[in-house]
């Protein structure tokens, strides 16, 4: 049986998740990217917790610029929750396109990764 596009990104992400994993003092910026949005979660993976998110629901503009957008903005909730650095986990998906523009935003916003 062949693989769909969906279970071959969930079994690269599994991969990732192996090996990146979120604490209290580096959570992990975790990213979901669907056809309408783009999401984006600090986690903290020994608690168990969401320590601040964002995503580009209801913003106008083309995908790449919401994209930089949302990560300007986790950048700030990160810093409001006193958060500087995080580890990235790119959810499976290519760090191309609106995940490289979420993630170059963070790095604008302050974040270290």
């Amino acid at each position: 049986m062949k693989r769909t596009k969906e279970q071959s990104r969930k079994r690269i992400h599994l991969r990732i998740r192996k090996k990146v994993n979120g604490t209290a003092e580096r959570p992990r910026l975790s990213v979901y990217r669907s056809n309408n949005a783009i999401y984006c979660q600090l986690i903290n993976d020994h608690a168990g917790h969401t320590l601040a998110s964002a995503s580009s629901i209801g913003m106008k503009g083309a995908n790449i610029a919401q994209a930089t957008e949302v990560g300007k903005m986790i950048a700030e909730r990160a810093k409001a929750a006193g958060i500087q650095n995080v580890v990235f986990d790119r959810g499976g998906y290519l760090y191309h396109g609106r995940v490289k523009a979420l993630a170059d935003g963070a790095r604008e916003g302050g974040l270290q990764f």
